[in-house]
């Protein structure tokens, strides 16, 4: 856990922040190299690869354990939507706030919520062939209707920022009027 006396740096550059100590008044704030933030392991140059394989993995494993409910065709589809939004979605985007994504990520999260409302909203017949087919992602966002993952992770994000920031200010006041 970041204590008062620490400090991250966190980049994609590797050569960020060269500076180990930082001396403030009469404490020195030492530099880390990792943190551990509400079970995601951030580290100095803030890859998170890992992290959402873990999630990610995490949120498959809690799909599997509810899935008879999921697959129920007797179960309305808004209820399933219910199970994926308060079982399996807090276990993928626990401790999402300081995800900063790339792409390359951003496919992966979605692709994996694509694949639950897949499941969920099942298939549809082709109007023009009467064949069965996987909905396309369009037509998952529209039967969803809520913010989609990715819309989420980037509004804890910046909420996160915001609260990160107003601390600091506040820290830095309270420093100030401390002289």
């Amino acid at each position: 856990m970041l204590g008062k006396t620490e400090y991250m740096v966190m980049s994609r550059d590797h050569n960020a922040a060269q500076i180990h100590n930082i001396q403030t008044g009469n404490s020195s704030q030492r530099k880390v190299e990792q943190i551990k933030h509400f079970g995601t392991t951030l580290i100095i140059q803030n890859s998170i690869q890992d992290e959402i394989k873990n999630k990610l993995e995490s949120g498959n494993a809690c799909y599997h354990s509810v899935q008879n409910l999921v697959s129920y065709s007797l179960l309305h589809k808004n209820i399933k939507v219910k199970i994926y939004r308060t079982i399996i979605l807090p276990v993928v985007l626990y401790g999402c706030e300081p995800w900063s994504l790339t792409l390359r990520e951003e496919r992966r999260v979605k692709l994996f919520e694509n694949m639950v409302l897949t499941r969920i909203f099942g298939l549809r017949k082709g109007e023009t062939t009467g064949e069965w087919r996987r909905l396309y992602d369009v037509e998952l966002n529209d039967l969803y209707s809520s913010p989609n993952i990715i819309q989420v992770i980037k509004s804890r994000s910046m909420r996160w920022a915001g609260h990160v920031e107003h601390k600091g200010e506040r820290s830095i006041q309270g420093f100030v009027g401390q002289t």
